[in-house]
């Protein structure tokens, strides 16, 4: 019986040392990453611009379909086994810049934006992709900042790469 009490005090403290600790770190993050890639940028913003076609290229995402009789430009998107999300694009300025922002609720444990700009420099161009996001419940922030901030722009850039037949590995910009 000692010991079960003692198992349950430590679990009670191990939640309780996460939720303070998720309490204390900021509710919005800010992060980016970019590689550079041997293509011109309008090769590179036909593949990122094409939502409908990113589950050929990019495993992580299982089905991505236009939202019918919602928002001009809402997609949702299916993460493996992981979860759904439905995001419009607010912004499709060829062959620069594509801004997509998850559509949310009061129920939402994340959202925010992402930033997608291809630039040309000598030999092809950087993809650089932003997010500004957020992450409500505590120990959600905890798990987000553990797991890396970076870790989906960061494998769907690698993607990226490899749909281009590279294998370039994404650069933290912060």
């Amino acid at each position: 019986m000692k010991w079960i009490l003692i198992v349950v005090v430590a679990l009670v403290a191990i939640v309780a040392v996460i939720w303070i600790a998720g309490s204390l770190m900021p509710r919005e993050h800010h992060a980016a990453s970019r590689v550079t890639l041997k293509q011109p940028p309008d090769s590179i913003w036909q593949v990122v611009s094409d939502l409908g076609g990113v589950t050929k290229w990019f495993p992580e995402v299982t089905v991505s379909e236009r939202v019918a009789g919602s928002a001009p430009d809402r997609w949702r998107q299916k993460m493996g086994n992981k979860y759904d999300m439905q995001f419009d694009v607010t912004e499709r300025t060829a062959p620069t810049r594509f801004v997509t922002k998850i559509v949310t609720d009061e129920k939402a444990v994340f959202g925010g934006t992402w930033t997608y700009e291809i630039a040309a420099v000598s030999g092809g161009s950087t993809v650089t992709v932003t997010e500004d996001g957020w992450v409500g419940p505590p120990p959600f922030r905890v798990m987000s900042k553990f797991m890396g901030q970076h870790s989906t722009m960061d494998t769907y850039l690698a993607a990226l790469s490899r749909r281009f037949g590279e294998t370039t590995a994404p650069v933290h910009l912060r």
